[in-house]
């Protein structure tokens, strides 16, 4: 089976989506940027893969003839367990990474290798609960989710054993650099799978007939495209990279057909883009030079309120008074937010003001590049947080009147999608060529 592919390495996060020879999305995938963007190139691409096959399982299971509502369930439990699987071949590296790091230091002795040791154990004896049905994990990333229980049990060694909280931390700062590098961590998808499927109870059955074919199945890849932040660091020829303008433009316009302005926040750079009936850019505005305004911003804010990332959007929707921010500038948001807390005003009402703020300098950006014109998309990592979109319809409500805003729940991908339908666009003109 054919496929194109396309790549967005963004400053925070790496996508890629696959499409089928007819264009529709077989697969995405995810991952954290990091400094080998290489690797996070491959593992991007890797799990877009892994989810491509999932959703052929899926569709074996509907030419099966097995309901609608039976497959899914059957095939996400299946993908459940697998990534219950891929979590232990992970931690498997991080433990032996760890032990490798402890070897090395002059103090700690054998008591710091015995206090990662019973960590480790402990967080592999908790697999099984941590992806069981219906338990809610705050991250996809294996970064976030073993790093989170990791502190928790370090700080409880540390005041049992008294060995250095800090030192145990700092290992783990240096394995986990090893493990998102690595991709015999993240293992194989047959290997899994099979795994999977003992533990999802169907190895016989329908699913696994579905999982075996699929499993065998030669995907054929035909064309790719690289875009994004780090895009001239992709490994791919420089016929292959293509400008992020153009890859969201025709990303979103592929999402909703009816676009014709575009608003992406990314993790580095804000752009506001107009689009034409085609998905062609037609003018554009980018700030890239400062962090303010995007996510890296809100990352600079949730570490100086000691908070995750996920739970600044819900806490500014909770403000009753936002107030007024001065500036949105990384240097001095710090002093300000700590001058704000210590004359006494609520958390979410700072973070109210703080995404009006982020969203009032995109608002910007988007009349230099021409205004809005309906219908209006959000795309981009920052369009998930409810208090960025809350705060963007009162503005452009406020400034151009009731409008369509579109955004979907897969906004994230839309750079990666822009490029594979590039990809696949070229693959189409080389076939006709060739015949």
């Amino acid at each position: 089976m054919n496929y194109t592919i396309g790549v967005d390495l963004g400053s925070t996060t790496t996508k890629a989506v696959v499409l089928g020879e007819d264009g529709g999305v077989m697969g995405r995938g995810i991952t954290n940027s990091r400094s080998n963007y290489e690797v996070a190139c491959q593992v991007a691409m890797g799990e877009a893969l892994i989810n491509a096959r999932f959703s052929l399982i899926r569709g074996r299971l509907d030419a099966a003839g097995v309901p609608h509502d039976e497959a899914t369930r059957r095939v996400r439990t299946l993908e459940r367990w697998f990534r219950a699987q891929q979590y232990r071949s992970q931690l498997f590296v991080l433990t032996r990474e760890l032990h490798r790091f402890a070897s090395r230091l002059l103090t700690g002795g054998p008591g710091l290798k015995s206090s990662v040791g019973r960590i480790t154990e402990q967080m592999t004896v908790e697999i099984p609960e941590l992806f069981d049905e219906g338990t809610r994990r705050k991250s996809d990333f294996f970064r976030d989710l073993a790093g989170s229980r990791y502190m928790q049990l370090a700080e409880a060694e540390s005041r049992t054993t008294g060995v250095g909280f800090d030192q145990v931390v700092s290992l783990f700062d240096k394995a986990i650099l090893d493990v998102e590098n690595s991709a015999e961590a993240a293992g194989q998808f047959e290997e899994h799978v099979r795994a999977a499927l003992r533990d999802a109870g169907d190895p016989d059955g329908e699913l696994g007939r579905a999982v075996t074919e699929i499993a065998a199945l030669e995907l054929s890849q035909i064309g790719s495209v690289g875009t994004g932040y780090g895009r001239q660091r992709l490994p791919f020829p420089e016929g292959q990279i293509k400008s992020e303008i153009l890859c969201h433009g025709l990303g979103a316009h592929a999402m909703f057909p009816g676009t014709r302005t575009v608003l992406d926040i990314g993790g580095q750079d804000t752009k506001a883009i107009q689009v034409d009936e085609q998905g062609i850019v037609t003018s554009f505005q980018m700030n890239d030079r400062c962090a303010a305004g995007c996510g890296r911003y809100l990352g600079y804010i949730a570490d100086e309120m000691n908070l995750g990332l996920h739970e600044l959007g819900p806490l500014a929707c909770g403000s009753k008074s936002p107030v007024r921010i001065n500036s949105t500038c990384t240097v001095f948001a710090g002093a300000e937010l700590r001058e704000r807390l210590s004359l006494g005003e609520k958390r979410e009402d700072i973070l109210a003001g703080l995404h009006r703020a982020i969203i009032l300098r995109a608002m910007s950006l988007i009349a230099r590049s021409g205004g809005i014109s309906n219908q209006f998309t959000f795309t981009g990592g920052v369009a998930k947080n409810q208090a960025a979109v809350d705060a963007l319809r009162t503005l452009l409500t406020e400034n151009y009147g009731d409008m369509q805003i579109n955004i979907s729940d897969d906004s994230i991908y839309t750079g990666a999608l822009g490029a594979a339908l590039f990809a696949l666009r070229e693959a189409h003109r080389e076939a006709q060529h060739v015949h």
